[in-house]
């Protein structure tokens, strides 16, 4: 089947032994993905800057390299690839010139056009690891959504179905890579917003361990939650891009100096005698059954290969999304300060101080960021701060101690990551609260600061589905190793929406 696929649909490991038996060139994956972007970038709304001629002469780097018989041993040499528009890029140089780099805008009105004197992390080690950097991915407005219609630049399609929602925060990347825009996109997660969309669209998404990858260069929505990590078409690939991402990084100080494992070798296929745990307060009321036949026929492929497969209990996931909703918003409200139209992007140019900031705020910001921004306020003001924003980091530590209690027990769990399929673009935009229950599955794990890998597991109604592995702290080989080993058996590894095939 990968053989029959196009060129931009097929996995980093398929066409990184195309490009070092040199059957084709970087330049080539590179035209192939620009062809997709051409065709279906502005239909599905994915990208916010696409640099093609920077990333033809990166390829044509790359191509140079394997031309001199190099290169061999670098699995994302020539790859092209799509940064999440939340990771800022070098678009100055150092006197402060444009050197013809990618603007960055966070998906917000604020900071349209900014740019930026210096790279993120991710960047910096995926430029390092040979990728070819294709532009930068639509999303929620500083990743606050999960549907991506929070975008200040309209709402990003879903390549399954142009009337539904790819997810969010990162639904450009998500809907890129889907597309065969790209072979691998970042995207960040704070509550769910690298695997949710990854499940919406039909993909792989994996969220590392809090403080595994580097933050340096993210604009910040909820420092002590958000994180980055990939969005591809495999399991195999998720391990090939985490090793170009993790590292201790010493301008971030949420980053951990502990050794990097090879997740490749992770990756045996094999998971007979591991434990599994199934936490039944993951299936949820109201969600769908097409989605919960799905992920129990995927625990019944695990526990066939020999996993064992045991029931366990998370009795404060209810309490979830309550305490995500106090503490991102308190964060969100303290990191968002800094826009106030003096050292970033917009300004509305009052010769008052006072009303250039409520302004510029009151034009750039967009409902979404506004309604958080409110709720966070609220909750670190004086007479609330202990009522709200302390309780819920009470309520943190117990959702925390609880994984570790029952992760102590099994190697690891399994878990809807969604309880709906792509849902329709505006269904859920007047109801808050219900477009805050798509993340009810994903961000008890931002809460606990663990790993947690989405993949897909088949279709209902004809849309994806992903279910989750979620592992302990700093172990994803294991997360890995499971998500392989069921990738594998299942036969969901070629599963690609319509629009991608040529």
């Amino acid at each position: 089947m990968p053989g029959t696929l196009p060129l931009a649909d097929r996995t980093i490991a398929e066409v990184g032994e195309l490009l070092r038996r040199r059957e084709v060139s970087s330049r080539d994956l590179t035209e192939a993905c620009l062809g997709r972007i051409a065709r279906d970038g502005e239909r599905l709304n994915t990208f916010l800057a696409v640099g093609e001629e920077r990333a033809l002469a990166t390829a044509d780097d790359a191509d140079a390299t394997f031309k001199a018989g190099e290169g061999a041993d670098r699995p994302l040499l020539g790859i092209p690839y799509a940064l999440k528009d939340i990771f800022v890029t070098r678009a100055l140089d150092d006197d402060g010139q444009p050197n013809g780099g990618l603007p960055t805008t966070a998906g917000s009105r604020i900071l349209k056009g900014y740019r930026c004197a210096y790279a993120s992390d991710a960047e910096e080690r995926l430029s390092n690891a040979g990728a070819v950097l294709l532009g930068k991915t639509n999303l929620d407005e500083f990743a606050m959504g999960s549907s991506n219609e929070n975008s200040a630049y309209g709402p990003v399609h879903n390549p399954w179905d142009d009337s539904t929602v790819p997810g969010g925060s990162s639904g450009g990347s998500a809907a890129a890579v889907a597309s065969g825009q790209a072979f691998f996109a970042t995207g960040t997660d704070t509550g769910g917003s690298i695997r949710q969309p990854a499940s919406l669209s039909g993909i792989v998404g994996f969220k590392p361990t809090y403080g595994l990858v580097s933050r340096y260069g993210m604009v910040a929505f909820a420092s002590s939650l958000d994180q980055c990590g990939p969005l591809v078409r495999s399991v195999a690939d998720a391990a090939a891009v985490l090793q170009a991402l993790a590292g201790h990084d010493p301008r971030d100080s949420t980053s951990v100096d502990i050794p990097v494992p090879d997740y490749a070798s992770a990756l045996t296929g094999e998971v007979r005698g591991l434990r599994l745990g199934v936490p039944r307060e993951y299936f949820v009321a109201g969600m769908e059954p097409g989605v919960e036949a799905a992920v129990r026929s995927a625990i019944g492929v695990l526990e066939g290969l020999g996993a064992e497969i045991v029931e366990v209990s998370l009795p404060s996931t209810d309490h979830g999304l309550a305490t995500y909703y106090i503490i991102t918003p308190a964060e969100a409200s303290a990191n968002l300060a800094r826009y106030d139209g003096i050292r970033y992007g917009l300004s509305a140019g009052e010769d008052d101080l006072l009303e250039n900031y409520l302004r510029t705020r009151g034009s750039g910001f967009g409902p979404e960021v506004k309604r958080r921004i409110i709720l966070g306020t609220y909750a670190l003001s004086a007479g609330y701060y202990d009522a709200y924003y302390v309780k819920a980091q009470q309520v943190r530590t117990l959702i925390k101690a609880e994984f570790d209690s029952v992760l102590s027990k099994v190697d690891a769990l399994l878990a809807p990551t969604s309880p709906s399929v792509a849902f329709k673009i505006g269904a859920k935009t007047d109801d808050p609260l219900l477009m805050y229950l798509n993340d009810a599955c994903t961000l008890p794990v931002n809460i606990a600061g663990l790993p947690g890998i989405s993949v897909p597991c088949g279709l209902s109604d004809g849309l994806p589905v992903g279910f989750q592995v979620i592992g302990r702290a700093f172990d994803e080989s294991t997360v890995l190793r499971v998500a392989d080993a069921y990738q594998r058996a299942a036969g969901f590894a070629d599963l690609r929406p319509p629009t991608a095939h040529d």
